[in-house]
This record gives structure tokens, C-alpha cells and sequence, in this order.
């Protein structure tokens, strides 16, 4: 047996190809959709190709059709959102990322990951309505440097249509916010971990780089030259986090919602600070309760990218600034 074997289990009715030899004589076995079973090697057995060749069935006339001709009823309402990343789980170690496309919408798209200042490509071409595609895989044990994933798309349809604004959306995921999304994927049909893209509430620093998006996608779709890299905002050299200094009418909203409003400031300012390469920043959070400057420090802590933190000069901020120092 060697890897790419195809191979049937002996007490069951799966076949797949053979991914990886295991210690202890178990075999990971890759069967439909992707998802990964480790089996005994004594528990399978190859397929041969005349084996093959001859229990290939018929295809069913139902499936023949590719999915781009399928005919959706046009009584059903227009689907105008939909669009989701979905981490769907292989094994316990690993977890393959798709972008799903829920909406009635064509949707000619690029993926990318970024880490620090370096983007990589993970996808890129049109996204059929009701339809779904595989960009990576990424593994568990490296969820705390898992890159920010960066989504781009314009809309399109025939006919005459008032067309929503190109969608730009990055994903940084958040161990506390991940697990909190496990649902069914639509169109995967599967459990997993979904983030979904077109929201109407995206926040402000979600929709800053958006700008000339449409022209740099229609370029690139057209083969024209390369064009520049959007440039990323760059944050303040000093961030206030202090909610008056976040919201235009800071009195009607809720304590809980006030701590969520600046953690929220706090770390889209640290993600452009490092993705544009700042040695430093600060943020004032005061001194009060000392609930956001713990939080603060706790994350600091865990994050790859800072160097160290230390409270900022006491001289001009008192106790309620923090001195980050960027890797």
C-alpha cells in the first residue's frame, strides 16, 4: 500500500484514498468531501484499477447537468445575502476553509491570507450562486498564528439591477469568539465554524480598504496590469479608548456593550499597527475598574506579534495608558 492507494474497508461500505501512514499500522484514509478517517491497515484492503473500472455505476441521469444548469425556481424570493467562511473540521487535528455563496448572486471573488505585511492566494475566480469552494486547510495546534483571511468579491447578475457596493471583508479569528459559531454550513451541510461576510453591521475598520476596490478587481479579472496594493490605514501613534472618544453619543449604551466597543477598537488598532509595521503604540484605557486594562494585558500576552508591554510614561498619561512593543 502506498499513498493515493485507493481502498475499501473491509467491515463497511467506504472507500477512499490512502493520505498518511500513522504509527502503530493505522492509516488516514481521505474519503468523500475531504473528511479523513484513521482506520487498522489490517481494515482495508486496495482497489485495483480493472476493480474499478468495472464497479463504475452509470451516472444518474438526475446529476448529469453541471451546477451551472441547474434551473432555480424564480418563484422563490431573490436571495440577496449569504455569503459565509466556513472551518469545517477533518479530523481532531485539522480543518479545511471554504467560502460559501448562499445568495442568488454571481460573485467573481478573490481570497488571499495575510500575515504581518505578506498576503498569499488562496482562491480566486467566480462563485456560482448556491454554490461552495474549498481554499485551505489549516491545522489546530496552530490557531494562535492562523493568518487574518481577507475576502473580496463584486456582485453580478443579468439583467438591470441596483448592485450592492463591492464586498471587502478580513477575518481575524478570536478563540473566544470562534467556537461561539459552530453551526450548520449552508450548502456544505455540515458542522462547522461560520463567519458570515455580508452582514449589514460590519464595522467601520472592516470597510476602510474598500476603497477602488471595484476598479482593482475588474482589472485583475481582465488581465490588465498588476495593480498596487491597497495601502492599509494606519492607526494613531496614541489610540484613546475612553468610549466618548469612540462614540458619538456614548449615554446610550449599555456597560457591557461600552467594553465590547473599546476591546473592539483596541484590537483593530493592534492588527494595522503591526500590519504596518509600527515599532509601537499606545492606548489610553484609564485607570476605573482596571477591567479593561486587565483584559487588554491578557491579550497582549498571547499574542505573537508584541515584543513586550509595560505602562506608558506616567509623567503624561498617569496609570491608565499601556506601551505596546511590536515584534
Amino acid at each position: 500500500m502506498n499513498i493515493g492507494d485507493k481502498v475499501r474497508l473491509v467491515h463497511g461500505r467506504e472507500e477512499g484514498i490512502i493520505y498518511a501512514f500513522l504509527p502503530n499500522n493505522v492509516v488516514e484514509i481521505e474519503i468523500e468531501d475531504g473528511f479523513r478517517i484513521p482506520v487498522m491497515k489490517n481494515e482495508i484492503v486496495t482497489i485495483s484499477p480493472v476493480e474499478t473500472q468495472r464497479m463504475v455505476k452509470e451516472p444518474d441521469a438526475k446529476k448529469i447537468g453541471a451546477q451551472r444548469d441547474i434551473i432555480v425556481p424564480r418563484n422563490l424570493p431573490f436571495a440577496e445575502k449569504g455569503i459565509y467562511l466556513a472551518f469545517v473540521s477533518v479530523n481532531d487535528r485539522a480543518l479545511t476553509v471554504h467560502v460559501i455563496n448562499n445568495s442568488d448572486w454571481t460573485l467573481p471573488f478573490t481570497a488571499a491570507a495575510l500575515n504581518e505585511q505578506v498576503s498569499t492566494g488562496l482562491g480566486a475566480g467566480m462563485l456560482l450562486p448556491r454554490s461552495s469552494q474549498k481554499l485551505t486547510e489549516i491545522l489546530m495546534k496552530d490557531f494562535e498564528s492562523w493568518p487574518t483571511f481577507e475576502f473580496k468579491a463584486l456582485y453580478y447578475r443579468e439583467g438591470n439591477h441596483n448592485l450592492p457596493q463591492a464586498l471587502s471583508r478580513r477575518i481575524k479569528c478570536r478563540a473566544q469568539s470562534f467556537y461561539k459559531n459552530k453551526k450548520k454550513a449552508p450548502i456544505l451541510d455540515r458542522d462547522a465554524f461560520v463567519y458570515q461576510l455580508d452582514e449589514e453591521n460590519l464595522k467601520t475598520d472592516d470597510l476602510r480598504h474598500i476603497e477602488n476596490l471595484s476598479n482593482t478587481l475588474k482589472t485583475s479579472m481582465l488581465g490588465g496590469a498588476t495593480p498596487e496594493p491597497a495601502k492599509i490605514a494606519k492607526p494613531e501613534q496614541v489610540v484613546d479608548l475612553h468610549i466618548e472618544k469612540l462614540k458619538d453619543t456614548p449615554g446610550n449604551i449599555s456597560k457591557d456593550n461600552i467594553l465590547k466597543a473599546q476591546l473592539d477598537a483596541f484590537e483593530s488598532n493592534l492588527e494595522l499597527a503591526i500590519a504596518n509595521g509600527m515599532e509601537e503604540i499606545t492606548f489610553i484605557h484609564g485607570a476605573g475598574s482596571g477591567a479593561l486594562k486587565n483584559e487588554l494585558h491578557r491579550r497582549l500576552g498571547k499574542n505573537q506579534h508584541v515584543q513586550y508591554f509595560k505602562d506608558a510614561l506616567k509623567e503624561k498619561f498617569g496609570y491608565g495608558a499601556t506601551l505596546v512593543k511590536i515584534k
